[in-house]
């Protein structure tokens, strides 16, 4: 069990001592302190970049379905307006007369 013991070099090394000299004297291994650097390119991931995506024939099929529906309540609401401007008796606005 000797072996073990002789393959611990820094086993009774004072840490202490050597960062105290270390402060003391910034020249003496204070240039080899490693910088941490930032990464050059740092690409920006949107939130919505994670969502899943639909292919695009049922995105043709839902959005085509929504101009749809809105062209349908556009004429709706043109056939409504006709039948009430009809049951006033034609009159739009009352200083038209």
């Amino acid at each position: 069990m000797g072996s073990e013991e002789a393959k611990d070099p820094l086993k009774g090394v004072d840490w202490k001592a050597i960062g105290r000299e270390l402060q003391k004297d910034p020249s003496a291994g204070g240039k080899q302190v490693i910088k941490k650097r930032l990464p050059k390119k740092i690409r920006q991931i949107p939130d919505c970049y994670f969502l899943p995506r639909m292919s695009l024939p049922s995105t043709i099929a839902f959005y085509g379905a929504c101009i749809a529906g809105g062209i349908g309540a556009g004429m709706l609401l043109e056939v409504w307006i006709n039948k009430k401007i009809k049951e006033d008796g034609g009159v739009i606005w009352e200083f038209d007369k």
